[in-house]
């Protein structure tokens, strides 16, 4: 192996590593045990679980699965992944009520509820009038 390929495995390494731990970091604030998002995402916990510690790489598809169980866009996950160049992200929603200095914790968590029941409906919509 040359220098070079040892350089380029380990940046690789470093960042699922940095992926798994921000998921995990994501998970923890969205209050969902490993167990939850595994299946709110379709995933088996295991395999989550191995994310989440940079054992595993997760495809775009699977990337894009946990954006969405977790709240967040898929695009921060193709970030954090190194699938995409960092430019100029958008505020998620969930980003933006955690920031929001007036609000205590109780109404944030009822807004992300609210937030995710809402998504759900509108993802849940989509798909029926894709299908009608």
């Amino acid at each position: 192996m040359t220098e070079e390929t040892t350089d380029t495995t380990q940046e690789t390494d470093a960042q699922q590593s940095d992926l798994g731990a921000f998921i995990k970091a994501q998970r923890e604030r969205a209050d969902l045990s490993l167990r939850r998002l595994a299946a709110r995402a379709g995933v088996s916990n295991p395999y989550l679980s191995q994310i989440e510690r940079g054992l595993r790489k997760p495809s775009a598809e699977i990337l894009k699965r946990l954006s969405r169980a977790l709240s967040i866009s898929a695009e921060t996950l193709y970030t954090q992944a190194g699938l995409i160049e960092d430019g100029p992200r958008p505020t998620s929603v969930a980003d933006a009520i955690h920031a929001d200095s007036l609000l205590t914790p109780r109404q944030k968590q009822v807004l992300l509820d609210l937030y995710r029941t809402l998504a759900d409906q509108a993802r849940l919509g989509e798909d029926d009038e894709e299908k009608g």
